[in-house]
């Protein structure tokens, strides 16, 4: 499917300006990508948005909380999000807007959650700091007013690794009980030579280079070994886990990875939710300004809104 005016135009000036991260270091790269994003003068209200420190993996992590205005009667569902950014770039700014767009679309608590990045921190530190922060929320949900049976993992490209991550960690550990998983076009294994990798390996913002690099620097050994809670798709067992929702971007590299995990949690019993994006690229759902973004967010929500209105108790509930 052929890309829509404006989103042609967004998709030349990506190619066009994205820093070329494989020829840098992690903080290069961090600071390049930093450089080019501009400032929101007016972000999209919510109730309100909180900073604070909570214990991550190995030491506190940044977290930033946002919950819709008003005062309901009952806890709302929370949403723990993690950033995409290949493990190495991005940060709680970076999709500040997407957060602030899915905690009024649902109307729950959304967490965002700063990670550990690679390559200062490699493999397993962003998984470890995602596991902790979602047992953290699910722990202390109440207190913002949260409904802790009703916890969404949430993320988008690396983020959404991380999600599906944290999702089985939390059954492989039986905690904490998480309702739902939301994965947006997410990094599944570092599998450079699928179907969609051939088609759009250039010229379509996200390369196949800067895959290889992203992973280079987050798992340094993924030419050998590579464990499950780096690559799900590789655990032995996806039975058990929460239901998904998972979109992918018809030309985007990493389409063929995310639309066989959903395939494989089907396999295994889960229920699934996949949605093939025609004519986007990666990224483009966190792409503020884009009308075919919020096009897709608005059949999202009621998905969301949908797969967290029942909730999911734990066994000594």
């Amino acid at each position: 499917m052929p890309l829509d005016e404006q989103a042609e135009t967004i998709l030349r000036g990506l190619n066009e300006n994205f820093p070329r991260v494989e020829t840098m270091t992690g903080a290069q790269a961090r600071a390049a990508t930093k450089a080019g994003r501009k400032a929101v003068a007016d972000p999209e209200p919510v109730g309100s948005v909180r900073d604070r420190e909570i214990p991550g993996g190995a030491g506190p992590v940044a977290v930033r909380i946002y919950s819709p205005a008003g005062h309901p009667a009952e806890s709302l569902p929370v949403v723990v999000f993690f950033h995409g950014g290949g493990f190495v770039i991005c940060d709680l700014d970076s999709h500040d807007g997407f957060c602030r767009a899915m905690c009024n679309g649902i109307g729950a608590v959304v967490v965002s959650v700063d990670y550990r990045l690679a390559p200062e921190a490699q493999f397993p530190a962003a998984a470890d700091d995602a596991y902790a922060a979602t047992c953290w929320v699910a722990q202390h949900a109440r207190e913002f007013g949260g409904d802790p049976d009703r916890l969404l993992v949430a993320g988008d490209s690396s983020g959404g690794n991380l999600a599906a991550v944290a999702a089985l960690m939390a059954r492989d550990r039986e905690a904490p009980a998480v309702a739902g998983q939301l994965l947006v076009y997410p990094v599944i294994e570092p599998v450079f030579d699928t179907e969609s990798y051939e088609q759009f390996a250039e010229d379509h913002f996200l390369t196949r280079s800067a895959m290889q690099w992203y992973w280079d620097q987050y798992l340094p050994t993924h030419r050998e070994a590579v464990p499950a809670y780096a690559a799900p798709v590789r655990a032995e067992d996806l039975g058990g886990l929460p239901p998904a929702i998972v979109i992918t971007a018809e030309r985007d590299p990493l389409r063929y990875e995310g639309e066989k995990y959903a395939a494989a949690l089907a396999d295994a019993g889960v229920p699934v939710q996949c949605r093939r994006v025609e004519g986007m690229f990666h990224g483009f759902l966190t792409i503020d300004a884009m009308a075919a973004a919020q096009t897709a967010r608005g059949e999202l929500w009621p998905q969301l809104r949908t797969l967290m209105a029942e909730p999911v108790h734990t066994p000594s509930d």
